[in-house]
């Protein structure tokens, strides 16, 4: 029978993802098929798969960790904030519309057959399973229906880990106070603790691992060191979205636009030696930089707005009048068009003049497009870099004038306009080679212009860093004892 093991946390942001990949890496190491499974996941950053589906990115770097290709079956329910109280909903990869938080709550129940039916298709193929819950399962408003944290936990019969973040303070009373929260059969779930993103000696925690141990019945398995890897974050409230540049010769600026998705579009520039990259959102941060970009975004018409209220627009359509090189990624592509118009609804309905920065207009429809595709860079001053990305959006955009890239097969995709350039892809820096004639044609507007070490490929980097947060979690936490937990299925005697 597949073994099965939950990674629950305190609350949001504790490391439930990143540890979820650790074990994910550890067990395929060690031998076993295994698979990650996050029944519903709520994010902006989202891929797209082989065969065409949408899935959560978090739970995209857990199949890379367990030696898997993405599946939709992984992440069965993706929720895509659109705006403060509502989201668009993606069971198993398709969009089944937009609803507000209430009528979903109304609703996930009727999702429980679906979650199952993914679950157990794959135990057929898997020897064991790591599960990722979300937020905390002490969210005592929303447990009446639960359906990703100890409901799902009861109906898979799953042990749980609890994790909580020392980092962010209060750890022993993060899960002392989760554990009380937690029904008795909830409780006797839950098969150890494990403290995370620690700094210093771990011997002067000792007498608080002891009393916790005491007052809970609980065994603490693990307490992991903080250490900085460069890996995929699952959503726009990663800490990466709030550093500053890096002090490198090129001044990369990204708008960080209220619903920005795919942030990790940029993750292969942060890591180039001569690009330094920060995220901005109001004008007294943008500055004079060399380059802008725009990313995508899961509400184009609303983000333009904001960006036209605060003044940001008006900055850096002078930015592109001067000759600095200005990037739009799906949504920001569309943002940089002449017109955008949505009659049905999609986002806000009506119509919205563009930037007017590429001879390109954009129509919203009901229908997303999402594909997987390889393309040649184009434009000038950038092309012949080789692109392996993916398309995410609810518009078509119709250019008048050159684009940014041809696909496979020659089809004309992006605009480009002067320094202004656009695209749908995503993923498009990721192969490097794109990362690299950027930077080279950046540099050499600076008249630095010198050859740079060659990039690895993003796929490449990633599979580097969960080696090295495999090694991590494996030398601080107590692996048989996970293993034998595994093997009770949460019912042992504590």
């Amino acid at each position: 029978m597949t073994k099965r093991l939950m990674i629950q946390g305190t609350m949001s942001g504790v490391g439930k993802s990143l540890l979820t990949a650790a074990l994910c890496r550890i067990f395929w190491q060690d031998g076993y098929r295994v698979a990650p499974f996050k029944s519903q996941n709520m994010a902006l950053n989202s891929y797209i798969t082989e065969n065409g589906l949408e899935m959560g990115r978090a739970q995209v770097l857990q199949a890379w960790a367990a030696g898997r290709e993405p599946d939709v079956r992984m992440n069965p329910i993706l929720l895509k904030p659109s705006s403060d109280v509502g989201s668009q909903l993606i069971v198993k990869g398709e969009v089944r519309g937009d609803y507000q938080a209430s009528e979903y709550f109304r609703k996930k129940r009727e999702l429980i057959p679906e979650i199952l039916a993914s679950y157990h298709s794959l135990c057929q193929e898997n020897d064991i399973l790591v599960i990722e819950g979300a937020g905390s399962p002490a969210e005592i408003n929303l447990k009446a229906d639960d359906i990703v944290n100890m409901g799902l936990a009861r109906l898979v019969d799953a042990p749980v880990l609890l994790v909580g973040d020392i980092d962010r303070g209060g750890v022993f009373a993060q899960l002392y106070g989760t554990l009380a929260l937690l029904e008795p059969d909830e409780q006797d779930r839950v098969v150890g603790c494990v403290i995370n993103k620690f700094r210093g000696d771990v011997a002067l925690l000792q007498p608080g691992l002891k009393m916790l141990e005491e007052k809970t019945k609980v065994p603490v398995l693990g307490v992991i060191p903080y250490v900085p890897l460069d890996l995929d974050e699952e959503d726009s409230l990663a800490p990466c979205l709030t550093r500053t540049s890096h002090h490198k010769p090129v001044d990369l600026a990204v708008i960080r636009l209220p619903r920005l998705s795919n942030f990790t579009d940029f993750a292969p520039l942060e890591r180039h030696e001569a690009l330094g990259v920060r995220y901005v959102s109001r004008v007294e941060e943008l500055g004079r930089p060399d380059g802008v970009l725009l990313p995508g975004t899961k509400n184009t018409m609303g983000d333009l707005l904001w960006l036209r209220q605060n003044g940001l627009e008006a900055e850096i359509k002078k930015l592109a009048a001067q000759g600095t090189p200005l990037l739009g990624i799906c949504g920001g592509y569309q943002m940089l068009g002449r017109s955008l118009s949505d009659p049905d609804g999609v986002e806000e309905g009506g119509m919205l003049a563009g930037m007017g920065l590429l001879p390109c207009d954009t129509v919203f429809l009901r229908r997303k497009i999402r594909r997987r595709t390889r393309a040649k860079v184009v434009a000038p001053m950038l092309a012949g870099g080789n692109l392996a990305g993916y398309e995410i959006h609810m518009g078509e955009t119709t250019v008048h004038g050159a684009p940014f890239c041809r696909l496979d097969g020659g089809k004309p995709e992006g605009a480009v306009q002067g320094n202004v350039f656009g695209t749908y892809l995503h993923g498009l820096f990721d192969t490097g080679e794109l990362t690299e004639r950027l930077a080279q044609w950046l540099l050499s507007r600076k008249g630095l212009a010198g050859e740079t070490g060659g990039l690895q490929s993003h796929r490449a980097h990633q599979e580097e860093q969960l080696n090295q947060l495999a090694c991590i979690v494996r030398q601080h936490i107590d692996l048989p004892a996970i293993y034998e937990a595994m093997g009770q299925n949460g019912r042992g005697e504590r």
